[in-house]
């Protein structure tokens, strides 16, 4: 019998179990634990840096190396829907920005 199985059921069970417990670490306690200042504070840039640190390679890497040509469709999109977003102020307006750049740009261009 197969029991290959057996360790991704493994590694996923252990990483659920992982994954609840960090999450609700906070919530298991039945007085408000006390956060220093400087760690409150932080904790509002916290989402903003998890965003960056996931579109800026995808913006500025291409198969782990850096971009070297400025014949790559992301670099228009990026500033296209840059512009948009401090024109207007939206998010939905931002993303069709962009991908109405990209789109072409890549898809018919081959950039």
């Amino acid at each position: 019998m197969n029991h290959a199985w057996v360790e991704p059921v493994i590694a996923t069970l252990g990483l659920t179990l992982v994954t609840v417990l960090a999450r609700s670490f906070f919530m298991l306690s039945e007085r408000e634990l006390p956060l220093p200042g400087w760690l409150r504070r932080g904790f509002k840039y916290a989402p903003l840096a998890a965003l960056t640190a996931v579109i800026a390679p995808e913006i500025l890497m291409t198969q782990g190396a850096p971009i070297t040509t400025l014949l790559d469709a992301r670099l228009p999109a990026v500033l296209c829907a840059s512009a948009y977003y401090f024109w207007r102020r939206g998010i939905l307006g931002t993303i069709v920005a962009g991908m109405s750049v990209y789109l072409p740009l890549h898809m018919v261009w081959g950039w």
